[in-house]
Formats: structure tokens, sequence, C-alpha cells
């Protein structure tokens, strides 16, 4: 990913991003064909891998043992050069994005798999949920498995981008976040807070 020095993410934002946007885009090359797959990834505790698993029938699954990039997209929106002081400006757009690549692993362990199919369970739903995995029918769950490749990948390098107008000036980057706040979208309010918080840093 292109990344100029001023939209570098710092290492601490990158790890929260990937946790807030854990719907990912999965990236593979085999026998010479690009495949992707969008599903969510975990990151573990240990911020060493990330965690999933595909349906057995997709063919990206031959990707195993190879190197993948997984691409986390968080919020996004269009800059307006209407909100600048000056008609010497273009149309841009602002976002976060965070690549990751890393070496696609099975997981066999039964216990492993369980606890990621869990792990997952519990980040996604609601606290107040009344489902537990662990309360479904044994059987179901593991017929459920049988059509599963649940995968580790073993993160190699990673990095991640927030182009949030840092190369204008103050002025400008308050303009813009005014007009931001004027708009419905759940993505400007995102991207205007962004921008509010590197201005108090």
């Amino acid at each position: 990913m292109y990344i100029p020095e001023y939209f570098k993410m710092e290492t601490e934002f990158i790890y929260r991003c990937i946790e807030e946007n854990p719907f990912s885009l999965l990236v593979s090359e085999s026998q010479g064909n690009l495949s992707a797959t969008h599903l969510p990834l975990l990151l573990s505790k240990d911020k060493q891998s990330l965690i999933g698993h595909f349906a057995k029938p997709n063919p990206q699954k031959e990707s195993l043992e190879k190197e993948v990039l997984c691409i986390f997209s968080g919020p996004h929106c269009y800059i307006s050069p209407s909100w600048y002081e000056t008609d010497r400006a273009v149309p841009t757009w602002n976002f976060t994005a965070v690549h990751v690549k890393g070496i696609l692993k099975p997981v066999e362990d039964a216990s492993q798999i369980h606890q990621s199919l869990q792990a997952l369970v519990n980040r996604f739903e609601s606290k107040d949920s009344n489902y537990k995995i662990d309360q479904v029918d044994s059987h179901y769950i593991e017929g459920l498995k049988k059509g599963i490749v649940p995968f580790e990948i073993k993160i190699t390098s990673i990095e991640g981008k927030e182009k949030l107008s840092q190369n204008h000036s103050e002025e400008r980057k308050k303009k813009v976040i005014s007009e931001l706040e004027l708009l419905p979208g759940e993505n400007e309010k995102a991207i205007s807070k962004l921008m509010k918080d590197r201005l108090m840093k």
C-alpha cells in the first residue's frame, strides 16, 4: 500500500482498526489467478495471527501454506474542494485502511477450532443475547464444523494508512471537520471525529 509518511498510521491504531473493522477482504493467488473472500477475521491476543475460516467448497482454501493479503477498511468519505478557502483545489477521499500479510495455516486441533468459533460468536453477539454456542446441540455443531476450513494467518507484515487531510493546514482541516459534521452519514461523522482527535494531539 502506498503510504506517504504523513499518512502513516501508528501501530496502536492499526490494531484498533482491525478490532473495530473485523470484516476483511482476504486476497490470495493460486495457479496464476487472484481470489478474494469477504469474511470476519479476529486478531489473536498476542497480535501475531488472524483467525477465521472458509466454507469448505471455497477454492481459496488452496492458498493454505501461502502468503495472503488481508484488507481491513475503516471509515471513509468524500472531501469536497468547495469546503476550502481557495478555488485551487480538487476533490479527494479521506479514509483509514490496514493491510496485513501473512502465511495461511490450517487449524486442525479440535479444541482450537472450537475456541476460534466461540471467539467469533462472543465478538459479534450482543452482550444481552441469549445465544451461546455451547448450548447448541453438539451433534449439530460438529456437523457444521465438517463444512468449514478453519485457519490462522501468521502475520509477516502489517501497515496502516489514515488519510485525514494531514497534508493541509490546520485552518483547512477545521473547515473540513465542520462540513463533515453537518452531514448525516456515519462515515462522515467517524472521519470528522478522527480528524478532531488528531488535531488535539
